[in-house]
């Protein structure tokens, strides 16, 4: 099972943690499939924000998690998590055997 835990604070989303495998074996083809939507989507906003809006990031890439925290967010990045939020969120929908979504753009940090 894959969890996505979306960041966020007053000010909206600043980030993601991604682990586990959507995969429940090593012969489930569904979950590889998912797991690799999962990990593209991921790696895309990631660039998107570090290398087309500029945006400085913290990010930890270790077997089986992605962790990334933008620090002081600009309004585009907010609208890129949003977008790999609504994304996930979609693919949760339709397999959610494989990935669980927590937190998110109404979810304030205690």
């Amino acid at each position: 099972m894959t969890s996505v835990k979306f960041l966020a604070d007053e000010n909206g989303l600043y980030g993601f943690e991604i682990s586990g495998h959507s995969s429940r074996n090593g012969d489930d083809e569904i979950g590889k499939i998912v797991c690799s939507a999962v990990s593209s989507a991921a790696y895309m906003a990631a660039n998107t924000i570090t290398e087309i809006i500029g945006d400085k990031a913290d990010a930890v890439v270790d077997e089986a998690v992605m962790r990334f925290k933008v620090l002081n967010p600009s309004e585009a990045s907010k609208v890129v998590l949003k977008g790999l939020e609504l994304h996930l969120r979609e693919l949760s929908d339709d397999y959610s055997n494989n990935i669980k979504i927590y937190g998110g753009a109404n979810y304030v940090k205690d």
